[in-house]
């Protein structure tokens, strides 16, 4: 089968979730490794495709595509699969909390991983508690809304691109920045922990955990990457 997507990706990072989407789709995909361990981001061949630099990029028939959840949309729309449809009464919320996701929880989690470039030292301290005090708040929400509102796109019977969204970002919290990740316990939000241990099961994570080197329990215990090519950072 011709592929019809590429993934532009660095190991363990934004772009492992389109990986596991793609993979749950079962759809042929192409992928292209950028080494962030030599700025390759930043080179113009592949600022030619996301201006921004960040990672992923997704190639598509449609041209290139950034940003996580619009990446996410994009799928879930052309495919048909892992999301309420536009008629469902569910639609509203699965927006509302895809978005909470992609502009609340992970650029908290973005400022976390990086807060040495907001300031010195001592500003870098009481910036880091209040960011870890939010990110606390964040998934407080999310695992109350799964424990009782049961709504069926996140943490329901059938999966949705949210639920791999939101999945990947507990691996996040329990690893980065190395030095503060302290903080997080997976056992303190239960619904997100049963979340994290059916999608350990997915086939799709088992591929992902071999392409990028995330180990046997990449949500529930996870380890740093030691992906066979490209550096996790």
């Amino acid at each position: 089968m011709e592929p019809r997507y590429t993934l532009h990706y660095a190991p363990d990072n934004a772009s492992a979730i389109l990986r596991l989407v793609l993979e749950e789709l079962d759809i042929a995909y192409t992928t292209q490794l950028v080494d962030r361990s030599t700025n390759e981001q930043n080179s113009a061949s592949y600022r030619a495709l996301n201006p921004t630099g960040k990672i992923p990029t997704l190639i598509t028939p449609h041209g290139a595509m950034s940003e996580v959840a619009a990446c996410l949309l994009y799928l879930s729309e052309q495919h048909k699969a892992l999301a309420p449809t536009a008629e469902s009464a569910d639609r509203p919320a699965f927006l509302k909390w895809l978005l909470f996701t992609a502009n609340t929880l992970h650029p908290d989690l973005a400022m976390h991983f990086y807060l040495h470039r907001y300031g010195d030292d001592a500003a870098i301290a009481s910036m880091r508690k209040a960011v870890i005090e939010r990110l606390k708040d964040h998934l407080t929400l999310i695992d109350r809304h799964i424990s009782t509102d049961t709504p069926a796109y996140l943490g329901g019977d059938r999966l949705s691109v949210l639920d791999f969204y939101v999945g990947y970002t507990l691996r996040w919290c329990a690893l980065y920045p190395r030095t503060h990740a302290s903080w997080f316990r997976l056992s303190d939000y239960p619904a997100l922990a049963r979340l994290a241990a059916r999608l350990e099961t997915r086939p799709s994570m088992a591929a992902v955990q071999k392409a990028e080197g995330l180990g046997l329990t990449p949500l529930t215990a996870p380890r740093q990457a030691t992906p066979p090519e490209g550096v996790a950072l």
